[in-house]
């Protein structure tokens, strides 16, 4: 017998599928989802979780004709399997194969390349306006989970959107999570509504009743729909959403597909913004996912029946070594503070927060705020060290130049999952920060070639009276995570050999392939010096002036070209009369695909044997 989910091969499939199997489509797709996601890994609870609720929206919306945006977009797994996908999740994640994200490259019924959290709505409203100057009539949604309403956009999004006079339908998937446990008023506003009684049912029992009166029942309804807003402000006090002129329906039972369908499709009706609060379960239908959503939030492949992951790690990762260390600074510094970004457990802060509740701060998917917050702190007396993928701080660009920087605060930037991070793709690769941090005045960059020498890292920096940053990558932290390190000396290299006929100049992840390349250069007989950078910005001219002196000049450094380390260290050996060859090995100026690590790192000419091969050809030119 074919199942339900087979017979979806195309976009509005699901159309054709009786209303009776919509329960049997459900399970199947958790099924299907559970099987795939075991075997590729991936993000797992936040998508059981959006089932229904994925597939009422397509039962109302017609592709691709109307138009459906995911927020962040890691919930966008039951999409692609209506959209007819359903094959290409065998390659999920994989280099070459299916994103993990909505891509609009695979499928016109992806709008945005996505990946970051908190833009739905402004690029909603985007739409909107686009659709009116073009006279449209396409329905517009955007789906946003209440995590992603703890970030800044949305609400700048929000505001734009209670000025609209045709229709935006904004969906809040509310499941009291981004990844760890949602914090801040509006979690605490939305557990409010949640708890209370729902208020169109109330409407309507209000309204049958006072029917019931004798003579006087129908003229009070009319009053009361007059005045819509007093009944509503009545049951739900302060409608945050109501006073911004957006209309409100909900909450609603995020798991049960008719109700979703008659609310989403009155909602497409109304004029101007309308959301639609939508209650679901993260990790529903999976027992392990739902008693432990944060774990399954992004997962590895993974054993079914007892939900373990199949790659444990034995080694210390970068991140493991960071919080270790964190906790024992902390223990000799009572000035120093920790602060997330709403990923307590992926930045290694989670033991920080049980052992310092009170010098922790989560303060929810706000980098930008992130960022001002600390400046706030350090202009109190103390330290915050802000702990956030390198992505992420993306966001915050402008708050760490003006309110950290030009202030001369110090704040220290733990920047996690630098360089090339995987199967997340071109959203999350952590291959700018070099060049957007090492451009601003004053700011201390260093990068760690090794678990120790981040110890080392953490620990002169917050004693620093200065901003500086940090950047480490994702993985294990090398041979020397746990032996002696060279002292970290303020705007100093750390040089591994000074002679040969070249000399390799590595930033961070790259010093261990600057020296496997080294290797191998010597099994040909080419002697190569390797230098440990250390400190990106300030650039150690010492070092830079000795490395004048070789032949040749590679640097080795896992970001984009442009504005990186090697960019600025061919600037500098220009600018001093440097007569030789240089070569900057790096990652080209463009979004990197997603892949494991160690592919992505083959392909793109960052691995040992690349690098090595590289250096002899342009031996063999001099």
């Amino acid at each position: 017998m074919i199942g339900v989910l087979e017979r979806i091969r195309k976009p509005n499939d699901i159309k054709n599928i009786r209303e009776t199997d919509y329960a049997r489509l459900a399970e199947e797709i958790r099924e299907f989802l559970i099987d795939h996601v075991s075997r590729t890994g991936g993000h797992l609870a936040s998508n059981l979780g959006v089932v229904e609720l994925t597939m009422a929206l397509h039962l109302v919306l017609d592709f691709p004709k109307d138009k459906l945006i995911w927020d962040v977009g890691h919930q966008c797994y039951v999409h692609k399997l209506l959209t007819g996908r359903a094959s290409g999740f065998d390659t999920l994640r994989r280099h070459g194969g299916m994103s993990g994200f909505p891509k609009r490259a695979e499928s016109n019924t992806d709008l945005f390349d996505t990946g970051h959290s908190s833009t739905s709505i402004s690029e909603a409203c985007g739409l909107v306006k686009a659709r009116e100057l073009t006279g449209g009539k396409e329905k517009i949604f955007a789906v946003i989970g209440d995590g992603a309403m703890t970030g800044g956009l949305a609400y700048e999004g929000l505001n734009n959107a209670g000025q609209l006079k045709s229709n935006l339908v904004i969906v809040l998937n509310d499941n009291k999570m981004s990844i760890s446990e949602n914090v801040g008023g509006m979690a605490n506003y939305l557990g409010k509504i949640r708890t209370s009684s729902r208020y169109e049912d109330l409407k309507d029992d209000v309204t049958s009743t006072l029917e019931r009166i004798p003579g006087i029942g129908s003229g009070l309804v009319r009053q009361l729909r007059r005045s819509k807003d007093t009944l509503k402000k009545f049951m739900i006090p302060g409608n945050y959403f109501e006073e911004l002129n957006i209309t409100y329906i909900g909450p609603i039972d995020g798991h049960n597909v008719g109700q979703m369908y008659e609310a989403f499709l009155a909602a497409s009706r109304k004029n101007g913004a309308v959301l639609v609060h939508v209650i679901t379960k993260k990790g529903k239908g999976y027992d392990c996912a739902e008693h432990d959503p944060k774990q399954f939030h992004g997962v590895d492949a993974f054993d079914i029946e007892t939900g373990k992951s199949l790659n444990e790690k034995s080694q210390l990762t970068y991140t493991d070594i960071f919080s270790r260390s964190l906790i024992e600074l902390a223990a000799k510094h009572r000035n120093i503070v920790a602060i997330t970004a709403a990923m307590p457990g992926g930045t290694g802060l989670s033991e920080f927060q049980r052992q310092y509740p009170r010098r922790f701060f989560d303060v929810g998917i706000a980098e930008e705020h992130a960022v001002s917050f600390a400046a706030g702190l350090a202009a109190g007396g103390y330290h915050p060290v802000f702990a956030v993928y390198s992505t992420f701080l993306q966001r915050a660009y402008d708050q760490i130049l003006h309110d950290v920087c030009l202030n001369r605060f110090p704040v220290t930037f733990a920047v996690d999952r630098a360089g090339i991070v995987g199967s997340d793709g071109e959203t999350h690769q952590g291959i700018f920060d070099i060049s957007y941090l090492s451009s601003i005045p004053g700011l201390t960059v260093m990068a760690p070639k090794d678990g120790g020498e981040l110890r080392q890292m953490l620990e002169f920096a917050v004693t620093l009276p200065r901003p500086t940053a940090i950047r480490y990558p994702r993985g294990i932290a090398g041979r020397e995570a746990e032996g002696s390190v060279a002292p970290v000396v303020y705007g100093e290299c750390e040089w591994l050999s000074r002679e040969g006929r070249i000399v390799l100049l590595a930033v961070g992840s790259m010093v261990q392939t600057a020296q496997h390349a080294a290797g191998l250069l010597a099994g040909d007989g080419i002697a190569a010096a390797v230098a440990n950078v250390r400190f990106v910005s300030p650039e150690d001219v010492e070092m830079l002036r000795h490395a004048s002196g070789f032949e040749l000049v590679v640097t080795l450094e896992e970001n984009v070209a442009r504005g990186g380390f090697g960019e600025r260290a061919a600037a500098w050996l220009l600018s001093h009369g440097f007569r030789g060859r240089f070569l900057n090995i790096c990652l080209p100026d463009r979004f990197i695909e997603h892949g494991t690590q160690e592919e992505l790192r083959r392909a793109y000419g960052l691995d040992a044997e690349s690098a090595a091969e590289k250096i002899r050809m342009l031996l063999a030119e001099l």
